[in-house]
């Protein structure tokens, strides 16, 4: 792992939310997106070299409606950037994490990611992120 991609933070409201996040940054997200696999609708905001996402679930179903349902408005995931997600995701199951997708699937800001179980790792959600070729 290379080092922190981003932040994500689940939200009800994403405009509400982009609205705080202006004021709190000085400056608007550089990318807005929804990604309708996964039922999400998301906002990149850079902060220096990192970057806040903001996720607001699009359907009652989707991972991010159910997370703010069950747990409220906060810090969703911790996502790092790594140079071969597979190899990765390889030598963390090895190392006895669980991965909740068995292949890296399309995220948002032009990445493929990969989740492992909180469980694994104190209660933190971990995505990883790789750019696409």
């Amino acid at each position: 792992m290379r080092k922190i991609e981003h932040l994500g933070v689940a939200v009800k409201d994403l405009e509400a939310a982009m609205k705080t996040y202006v004021a709190l940054f000085g400056q608007a997200a550089y990318k807005v997106e929804s990604v309708e696999s996964e039922g999400v609708k998301t906002a990149f905001f850079a902060a220096g070299p990192n970057k806040i996402e903001l996720l607001e679930g699009t359907r009652e179903d989707s991972p991010i409606a159910k997370y703010v349902s069950k747990r409220g408005e906060g810090l969703h995931h911790v996502a790092f950037d790594v140079e071969d997600i597979e190899a990765e995701m390889s030598r963390l199951e090895k190392a006895g994490f669980r991965l909740l997708n068995d292949k890296p699937k399309d995220g948002a800001d032009n990445k493929l990611v990969v989740f492992l179980h909180p469980k694994d790792s104190h209660g933190v959600l971990i995505e990883l992120c790789q750019e696409k070729p």
